[in-house]
């Protein structure tokens, strides 16, 4: 049987069988402590058995909790480390451990099993180079997310490091896939929680397997002057102790630590040889106070000679993840350069603990195999996470009491942190970052547009699932498309669940947009050429005739006029050339200029003018006692527009000889004109909507003419768009009448249009 610790186990003996384990662990004493009963209840499962990287399994498992031993993790902590190797040598691992040692630890061999599963499919994925930078961060955050106990982290941590040591001290040669995996993901991974020790060792060994040739050039480097620097390090600690003793500083003088990988990375980040890499010769000194700080630097700077444009006061302007330091480089009496951080106690453990986000510190700006940047939300989220949770992580257990507080701390550590998140497959084994709760079709969308358009069906896990099933991290989710096709309009029900991206929300929204558009574009468009058709002008080029009416092409026209919000007067006024005589209708206007006015059939005066033909402008629909203008059309007598009516506007602008003046003529009694106006209402969409607002009207005295309504299904349920045609005598008595309606239930707005 193979499973997946750190990569696979090689099965070396029979299972051992469910009664057998749990009769053996019931005979154990139970004074034994946690460490010391989960080293006996795994030594004889894990004798003779070795992992798939050819370690032998107990070996990997003490190595693993001698790494939790050194980073501050309780004895409890470094006992889950033997729980879980065993527990893949037995059946149904967790109901063991459950019944031998709690439902703690039977929740941390569980998740770390199953990541070690998700991590395997990750590392083997088929993606491009382009594509595995995204997948190394996404990974990253999954560690986090998906295994809710970051317990399961550390372990996965200390377990790697594991690996890669024992490749190191075996000198044999590390899959590049598990080093680049170690480097890419691993590496940051610690850098994030803080854990820096883990962190400096993952790179030095990643980085000797993936770039063979230039780490031992970094460490024949180091190696070839080791003793004279060590040597130099030592004298020159000693005598800046000295320094601050004559000076009454208390101070705590110690040589930085060097590592391979920071080393080659500075060098190659910015372009430097080997002795132009200054914290070669490092050192950190800590003191009680920021004036100690400050009087530590002066004292510095008296004794040696600071090199230009290397001094950077970290106190007074803290990176923004918080770090905060004094550091400067200075040359000592042989001209060699030596690179001093002053800190307090407070800012060291700040540093050194995890609680700033020093992997910003250090990788951002300069481009390793790492490739991660700072500043996302998730990165805040981890900061914070990593002060409530990781100190007591490291502690964790360390008064434990088996079966109370103790499991029940450690058994809900961490979660609920990453809630928000989770992280799904494609059959290539590409993660996908998705909001909680989201569908197939929220994963369609991620992937691409068109994908999402056509999706039709989804399998998860290889079985078919509905369209609207909530996914759960882990899952490889495979989706079936159409050929060809859209979106479901069902799709933005919220509560039928199909949506929860905002992404995906967003393309629907889009799609449906765009498909009115092209139906409204259609109709402007069969409009437009049955105009040219009767005038015989077929030939004129449509986007010519639309650039001369002001629109950047022929689309943009189609579409107002399809909206009814452009009159093909305007385009006939535009295609028929102005004769050098008077027009049949202005010699009109001529003749009766001085001739006494009187109101014509359609209650308009037209001054100066008798019983001249008049017609209300659909495009406005004016009605008294609404300013309006005259414009004197062909043919077809004088059009009455409202006098801030766009098309009305646009004509007078190139025709201002056409426009007249004219005013509402005195209609009273049974007699009274009305005039059509209308009206859009927008609400919310539900049953007996329409009959509430034709109500009013009817209540209100007020002929309704006409009706169109819209729906679309949305966020808040859904929008109804109405437009009604109604006629009044009146436009200050219609407002009275809008105000009822805007008061009916759900109506949003209620205007004349």
């Amino acid at each position: 049987m193979r499973t997946g610790l750190p990569d696979t186990h090689e099965q070396a003996a029979p299972i051992v069988q469910l009664a057998d384990v749990a009769g053996a662990v019931a005979d154990a004493e139970a004074e034994l402590a946690p460490l010391e009963r989960a080293r006996a209840f795994a030594e004889p499962l894990l004798t003779g058995r070795t992992l798939g990287t050819g370690e032998d399994a107990r070996a990997h498992a003490d190595g693993v909790a001698a790494i939790l031993q050194a980073i501050g993790a309780a004895p409890s902590m470094r006992a889950a480390a033997y729980l879980v190797y065993a527990g893949d040598f037995v059946q149904k691992p967790e109901e063991v451990v459950e019944k031998a040692f709690g439902a703690s630890y039977a929740s941390l061999v569980s998740h770390t099993r199953r990541l070690v599963q998700i991590q395997r499919a990750a590392r083997e994925a088929q993606l491009g180079d382009a594509q595995r930078a995204g997948q190394a961060e996404r990974v990253r955050k999954m560690l986090l997310a998906f295994s809710r106990d970051l317990r399961v982290v550390l372990l996965r941590l200390a377990s790697r490091l594991q690996t890669l040591r024992w490749y190191a001290a075996a000198r044999r040669e590390c899959p590049r896939a598990l080093a680049e995996e170690s480097m890419q993901v691993f590496a940051p991974l610690a850098s994030r929680l803080g854990i820096w020790q883990v962190k400096w060792e993952l790179e030095d060994l990643s980085f000797r397997f993936l770039e063979p040739a230039r780490y031992h050039e970094v460490a024949r480097l180091l190696d070839e002057k080791r003793v004279e620097r060590e040597q130099g390090v030592e004298a020159f600690r000693v005598e800046l102790g000295g320094l601050l003793a004559r000076a009454g500083l208390k101070a705590e003088v110690q040589g930085r630590p060097k590592h391979l990988y920071s080393i080659w990375k500075k060098m190659r980040g910015k372009g430097l040889d080997f002795a132009r890499v200054f914290d070669v010769r490092a050192m950190r000194v800590i003191v009680a106070d920021v004036p100690a700080c400050y009087a530590v630097l002066a004292r510095v700077h008296e004794a040696w000679a600071p090199v230009p444009g290397e001094f950077d006061d970290y106190i007074a302007r803290p990176k923004p993840n918080g770090y905060q330091s004094l550091h400067t480089v200075v040359l000592d009496a042989e001209g060699r350069p030596v690179e001093i951080q002053i800190r307090t106690r407070a800012m060291h453990e700040h540093a050194e603990h995890g609680v700033a986000a020093h992997w910003a510190y250090k990788e951002a700006g300069v481009k390793g195999y790492a490739g991660v940047s700072a500043g996302s939300d998730f990165d805040a989220q981890v900061a914070e996470a990593r002060k409530a949770v990781l100190r007591q992580l490291l502690a964790w257990e360390r008064d434990f009491v088996e079966r109370s507080s103790g499991e029940q701390q450690g058994g809900s550590a961490g979660a609920g942190v990453f809630d928000d998140r989770i992280y799904v497959f494609t059959p290539q084994a590409a993660v996908v970052e998705l909001p909680a709760g989201a569908t197939p079709v929220d994963f369609a969308y991620a992937l691409h547009t068109d994908l999402g358009h056509r999706c039709r069906g989804a399998r998860v896990d290889g079985q078919m699932v509905p369209l609207n099933t909530p996914l759960r991290s882990g899952q490889t989710v495979e989706i079936n498309a159409a050929k060809e096709g859209g979106p479901s309009l069902d799709w933005l029900n919220a509560e039928l669940g199909y949506l929860q991206s905002s992404r995906g929300k967003t393309k629907v929204r889009a799609w449906f947009n765009a498909l009115a558009q092209r139906d409204t574009i259609a109709r402007g468009r069969e409009a437009v050429e049955k105009l040219l058709q009767r005038e015989g002008r077929t030939a004129v080029k449509l986007d010519d005739l639309a650039a001369r009416l002001g629109f950047r092409n022929a689309d943009a026209l189609f579409e107002v006029v399809g909206k009814d919000e452009f009159s093909l007067r305007n385009i006939e006024s535009l295609l028929r050339p102005a004769g050098p005589a008077p027009s049949e209708d202005e010699a009109i206007v001529a003749k009766h200029l001085k001739a006494p006015g009187r109101a014509p059939q359609g209650g308009v005066l037209v001054v100066g003018v008798e019983s001249l033909l008049t017609s209300l402008a659909r495009c406005c629909r004016p009605a008294p006692p609404d300013a309006i203008g005259g414009y004197v059309t062909r043919g077809k007598g004088v059009a009455i527009h409202r006098a801030d009516c766009v098309n009305f506007r646009q004509m007078a602008a190139r025709a201002p000889e056409r426009v007249i003046a004219v005013a509402w003529g005195e209609r009273k009694g049974e007699g009274a004109a009305v005039y059509p106006v209308d009206v859009t209402v927008e609400a919310n969409d539900r049953q007996g909507l329409l009959r509430d607002i034709t109500e009013v009207f009817a209540k209100e005295k007020v002929n309704v003419t006409g009706v169109k309504t819209q729906s679309v299904k949305d966020a808040r349920g859904g929008t109804a768009w109405m437009t009604f045609t109604v006629e009044v005598g009146d436009a200050t008595r219609l407002a009275q009448v809008l105000a009822q309606v805007a008061r009916i239930a759900g109506v949003r707005t209620a205007r004349r249009r």
